[in-house]
C-alpha cells in the first residue's frame, strides 16, 4: 500500500492538480473531517468503511458468579475443641487447596460435598451446615485459590496472560492488573466475546474515564493489546526526516506529525501540504498550506491511522535538482568529446 502511494504522489506535484479521479479537497473539508475523527475510534472506523453496532447496556450488568469445574478452593474452619480437624482442613486448604472434580470437593470429616452451581457464599453455608450437624459451633471460611476456566484471556502487550473473573470485576480493573505499557496502542486493541468484537473504545475508557465502556468481564472473554506500530501515519517529501509515525491513540495532529518528521526545510513548498486518506482505488486527498497549520487549532487538523502526509518541493528546488543531475552528465559528455578530439 505504501509503495503504491509513492507512484500516486508522482501525480501530485501541484496542489491544484486533479488526475483522473484523484480530486483535491481543501482545508474546510479537512477541518470537518477532523471533528469527526475527534469523536473517537468508531467514527474513524466509519471513515474506513466499517460498520459498528452500539454497545448494549446489558454488558454493564453484574452477574452471579458460581463455582466451576477445576476451580481450586481455599477452605479454612475454626472449632474451639477439634484442633485436629481444624489443622487437617486448614493445612490442605492453605497448601494444595480443594479442587472441584465433577462438581464436588472432599473435606476431612465429611463425605463428598457437591458445590456445582453454587456461589462462594452458598458453598460456605452448605459446608458450615454439614459440619454443624456433626460438631456444632463451626466457623467456615472459603475463597478461590485458582480458577482454570473462569478467566479473561489476555494477549499482546501485557504482563499477565489471564485474570480470574467473579461476576463483578470490570474491564478497567482487568486492564490495570494486566500490566499494559504506557505506549500500548489502545486504538487497535480490542475485546472479544463469543467470537464477536465488542464495540468498546479502550482509549476513551483508560484515558478519558468514560465508564459506559467499562463492561463486566465474563469467563473466556479475550483482550488483545496492540503494539504502538499497529497504527501509523507516514510523512514524506520535503521534511527533515521522512518517517512512519505511530498513532497509538487513533489520531495525531498534522502539526505534531510534521514536527516529529523534522519540520519543513527551506526546500519545501509550505503552500503545498497534501494529506492522502483512504484506499488507493479511490483516495481522498486534501490540499493545505502552512497558513492553515499556523492559524487553525490542533483539534481541527487531525490525522488518522493510514494517512500519508506529503510536502511538495518548491519549484526552484525542482529546478536546482534538475541542474544538479544534468551538470554531471553534461560534463561527462563534454569530457568525452574532448578526449575523442585528442585522438583525431
Amino acid at each position: 500500500m505504501r509503495i503504491i502511494l509513492l507512484f500516486l504522489l508522482l501525480f501530485l506535484s501541484s496542489c491544484n492538480l486533479s488526475y483522473k479521479k484523484y480530486y483535491m479537497e481543501g482545508a474546510p473539508e479537512f477541518v470537518l473531517d477532523s471533528y469527526k475523527i475527534k469523536e473517537g475510534k468508531f467514527s474513524i472506523l466509519a471513515f474506513e468503511g466499517e460498520e459498528v453496532t452500539s454497545l448494549s447496556s446489558t454488558y454493564l450488568r453484574e452477574y452471579e458468579d458460581v463455582i466451576d469445574e477445576d476451580d481450586i478452593l481455599k477452605v479454612a474452619i475454626y472449632h474451639p475443641t477439634r484442633a485436629d480437624l481444624v489443622l487437617a482442613v486448614n493445612q490442605i486448604g492453605s497448601t494444595v487447596g480443594y479442587r472441584v472434580v465433577q462438581g464436588t470437593i472432599h473435606l476431612p470429616g465429611l463425605m463428598a460435598v457437591s458445590l456445582k452451581g453454587l456461589t462462594l457464599e452458598m458453598a460456605r453455608e452448605k459446608i458450615q451446615k454439614l459440619y454443624d450437624e456433626q460438631l456444632g459451633d463451626v466457623e467456615v471460611f472459603i475463597e478461590y485459590e485458582a480458577r482454570l476456566h473462569s478467566n479473561v484471556e489476555l494477549m499482546g502487550a501485557v504482563a499477565l496472560s489471564s485474570i480470574p473473573v467473579n461476576g463483578r470485576i470490570r474491564l478497567y480493573e482487568v486492564l490495570s492488573k494486566a500490566g499494559i505499557p504506557p505506549t500500548a496502542n489502545l486504538f487497535k486493541s480490542y475485546v472479544v466475546r463469543d467470537r464477536q468484537l465488542l464495540s468498546i473504545d479502550l482509549y476513551k475508557l483508560v484515558h478519558l474515564g468514560e465508564m459506559n465502556q467499562n463492561i463486566v468481564m465474563r469467563p473466556k472473554d479475550k483482550i488483545f493489546i496492540a503494539d504502538p506500530m499497529e497504527s501509523t501515519v507516514m510523512v514524506m517529501g520535503e521534511v527533515g526526516y521522512p518517517q512512519v509515525i505511530p498513532v497509538p491513540h487513533g489520531s495525531i495532529t498534522l502539526r505534531e506529525a510534521i514536527v516529529q518528521a523534522g519540520g519543513i526545510p527551506f526546500t519545501g513548498d509550505k503552500r503545498c501540504i497534501q494529506v492522502i486518506r483512504g484506499n488507493i482505488v479511490n483516495p481522498k486527498i486534501y490540499s493545505l498550506s502552512w497558513n492553515h497549520i499556523l492559524h487553525l487549532s490542533n483539534d481541527s487538523l487531525l490525522l488518522m491511522p493510514g494517512d500519508t502526509v506529503y510536502i511538495s518541493e518548491k519549484p526552484i528546488t525542482k529546478w536546482n535538482r534538475f541542474i544538479d543531475q544534468l551538470l554531471p552528465s553534461s560534463l561527462l559528455i563534454d569530457l568525452g568529446l574532448k578526449t575523442r578530439g585528442l585522438f583525431h
